[in-house]
């Protein structure tokens, strides 16, 4: 009985951790310092464990809830994972400056996409564009 009781609890609690909500705003943010070690990163080793932590967190934003361009949002996200993953092994095959241009692209990816979430400007709510 007591065995019964335990399965359960752990049933139940392991669903409700994996239905919790993704603060998307702290995950960025520790997205945002996992690219930066990674970018910083002097030792393979640093670099492995700075881009996998990076690449789960990326993975965990996925999870999150976007209000507005959902869809592109998280074609940006699959990008971001590609590029990254990119970086790894390139870095595992040629060394730590050939992950340089895969790295950029993720730069670049993110400052591509972040413009689908940024608020209008004064002259777009006026003018209505």
């Amino acid at each position: 009985m007591k065995f019964l009781v335990l399965v359960v609890a752990v049933l139940y609690s392991t669903a409700a951790f994996s239905e919790q909500k993704v603060d998307l705003e702290v995950n960025m943010k520790n997205t945002g310092l996992a690219y930066k070690n990674t970018v910083q990163a002097v030792s393979l080793d640093d670099f492995n464990k700075a881009i996998d932590k990076f690449i789960a967190l990326v993975e965990n934003s996925k999870k999150a809830t976007f209000h507005k361009e959902a869809k592109m949002s998280l074609k940006g996200l699959d990008k971001v994972i590609a590029q990254a993953k990119l970086a790894k092994k390139l870095a595992n095959e040629r060394g730590l400056d050939a992950a340089k241009p895969a790295l950029k692209n993720i730069d670049d990816l993110r400052k591509e996409y972040h413009k689908l979430h940024e608020p209008p400007g004064f002259f777009d709510l006026l003018f209505g564009n």
